[in-house]
């Protein structure tokens, strides 16, 4: 039975962070140095995690099945990273950046946790500028800024198209530093498949080397998940292939809850599906709405080039309807808006479902230099997959899964409800509620990483300084052993008929259409028994080739692809249940005049925490009511 206790500090909000660190148990150097921590995930928040817990002198074992950290898929984000520094002097703050933030995820968002993320924001610059990361400059030296939706003044800090790979490679040099000094032991191409569990606490993991098949059995006196989010579901998204659910998966078989699990964001700036055979979509950054217009022909299937439709029969659909925060209103908002376009029979391009993103009028102002100064390499990446010249004819561009704001719910201290058990960044629920503000990935991470976990995880620690490392022959990391041993046996027992591609495809198509950008009760219904029926196929009829014990991408992608199954239901369920639309949740049923999301708030202001039950049992729905006391609930309007 789980209990929610989101372990909140007491005190004004603005004060709880600064008390919370002045008070909390602390464990002395002397103690660190015999306390194991595992921390899975090298991308922003596990590298940075892993780096700040070594720094501290804890032992620390890092995980990753990429061939390095550096590949992990934070260094796919591109256009920023956000915090209230204020240096453009246009009224930011950290109480702005917070306000931001709870309503850009239309108020089902945790204020504490969202407050402390904008106070320590300013510190992530200073900490990456330290660590040689290239933001752009000013003229006059000071770091430059940029807008990103949903906001009103400019707060995101850049590097290029390239911030994430640059913030990550400052991770991993601090990350590089510690593994240099045997402080961090670095487990590459490592996946982990189960969580070890013994007297209610996380104590380790079983990880699978993914190049020989071996399963491996690592203690910890605590283990720190940063595994990302589970986009892929969809099948098509902008997550690299590789990332998965896997993770959590199990640590929600372990009693750790599952909040939020509906709350899906869709980018409206990629690019368009372009084949049955696709295997993944290519975003394009949400900064290039700084200074591209978005636009659809005014007639209905106006198939003329771009550049033949006057500026007189152009929709300007966002300015139009958004006049005060236009082409910047948040992603929700203007992927529901691309999307009505082309429903309305204004889609451009071969399929019909794509919209423009067209930089005439700013090569215009401000010269084709420019311009290419601040998005070349985006504008160098569209012209390699298109095989057209952005500087010359409009991108083309339509939503597509991106970010999943649902998570492993954490509490305050980001430890889930398995004790010694944490998430951190993507993986787990806290800070960006129904819709995730653009340039704010990154800055979770990283805040979580470098300034949260290193306090938090302390307090339960310090609790520990008398554990022992326990042996890996004790029976519950047998156990768990061999529950992964019986999962890929099965698997490779199968010799079915249907790929697992094939199968992963079937489930992205009926999740996409049916709890994709909106959904209806019917629709939610009908894809519930889809995926069973899919999962069904997948057990009786999945074909995974070669052996366990061997470099096997089948079988890696084969156990991810069970988990994404059993994940599609309880994302289907969590959205027939919430029966409202806020941010990237739009029931149908639930539209205002103008088609905008209209919250429950009487009904639906609360965290869904989702229990597990079992096998093939409907999981249970647990509530954490969210208290707004410095927040006033508010209509979200962009107008």
């Amino acid at each position: 039975m789980i209990k929610l206790d989101s372990k909140i500090p007491p005190g004004p909000l603005a004060e709880k962070w600064t008390k919370y660190r002045s008070t909390v148990k602390l464990v002395n150097p002397a103690n660190k140095r015999h306390l194991e921590i595992v921390v899975i995930g090298s991308g922003l928040a596990g590298a940075s995690a892993a780096a700040s817990l070594a720094e501290l002198g804890y032992k620390v074992k890092m995980f990753c099945f990429q061939d390095s950290p550096r590949r992990a898929h934070s260094i796919a984000a591109q256009g920023g990273i956000n915090a209230a520094k204020n240096y453009q002097n246009d009224g930011d703050s950290t109480y702005r950046l917070f306000y931001d933030t709870i309503k850009g995820g239309d108020f089902r968002s945790r204020e504490a946790n969202v407050y402390r993320l904008a106070e320590v924001s300013a510190s992530i610059i200073d900490q990456c500028v330290a660590q040689g990361v290239p933001f752009a400059h000013e003229y006059g030296g000071t770091l430059d800024n940029r807008s990103f939706g949903g906001v009103q003044v400019s707060r995101t800090f850049y590097a290029r198209g390239q911030t994430g790979q640059q913030l990550l490679l400052g991770a991993y040099s601090a990350l590089s530093r510690q593994i240099g000094k045997k402080q961090v032991q670095m487990y590459n191409r490592h996946e982990m498949l189960e969580v070890v569990m013994i007297d209610g606490k996380a104590r380790g993991i079983i990880a699978r080397d993914l190049v020989t098949g071996k399963l491996e059995r690592h203690f910890g006196h605590a283990v720190v998940l940063a595994t990302g989010g589970y986009g892929n579901v969809f099948f098509l998204s902008t997550n690299a292939m590789g990332c998965n659910v896997t993770a959590n998966w199990k640590a929600y078989k372990k009693g750790a809850a599952f909040g939020n699990p509906c709350f899906t964001q869709i980018h409206p700036t990629c690019i368009p599906v372009s084949g049955d055979y696709q295997s993944k979509l290519t975003l394009m950054s949400e900064s290039l709405r700084n200074d591209g217009r978005i636009w659809v022909p005014m007639k209905e299937g106006d198939k003329r080039k771009p550049t033949d439709i006057p500026e007189n029969e152009r929709d300007y659909y966002l300015e139009r309807r958004y006049p005060a925060f236009g082409n910047l209103v948040p992603r929700d908002v203007a992927s529901r808006a691309a999307k009505q376009a082309c429903d309305e029979g204004k889609g451009v391009g071969p399929s019909g479902l794509a919209v423009y993103l067209d930089f005439r009028d700013a090569i215009a102002r401000l010269g084709q230099n420019v311009i290419a100064a601040r998005y070349g390499n985006l504008f160098e990446m569209y012209e390699k997959i298109t095989g057209e010249d952005p500087y010359k004819t409009p991108m083309r561009i339509y939503p597509a899964v991106h970010y999943t704001m649902g998570g492993l719910w954490v509490d305050y201290n980001l430890m889930t409800t398995v004790h010694g058990l944490y998430a951190l960044g993507e993986c787990n629920f806290s800070d960006h509620g129904a819709n995730r503000l653009g340039a704010s990935a990154l800055m979770q991470g990283l805040a979580d990483g470098y300034y949260v976990i290193p306090y938090t995880i302390g307090d339960y620690l310090s609790g520990e300084i008398m554990t022992k490392a326990i042996p890996t022959d004790h029976p519950a990391f047998a156990e768990a052993e061999n529950s992964v041993k019986e999962r890929i046996e099965k698997l490779l027992s199968i010799k079915g008929n249907q790929s697992v591609d094939d199968l992963h495809k079937r489930l992205g198509k009926v999740m996409w259409e049916y709890c994709g950008m909106a959904r209806n009760e019917e629709g939610l219904k009908k894809a519930k028994k889809m995926v069973q029926e899919i999962r069904e196929d997948f057990w009786k009829d999945v074909k995974v080739p070669g052996g366990a014990f061997e470099f096997n991408q089948e079988l890696e992608k084969a156990a991810r692809v069970a988990d994404f199954l059993e994940l599609g239901e309880l994302m289907i369920d969590d959205a027939l249940n919430r029966k409202e639309s806020c941010g990237g949740h739009f029931r149908e049923e639930s539209a205002t005049d103008k088609g905008e999301a209209k919250r429950d708030d009487a009904n639906f202001a609360y965290v869904s925490a989702w229990e597990y039950q079992g096998e093939n049992q409907p999981a249970k729905l647990n509530k954490e009511p969210l208290v707004f006391e410095e927040i006033h609930l508010a209509e979200r309007n962009y107008e």
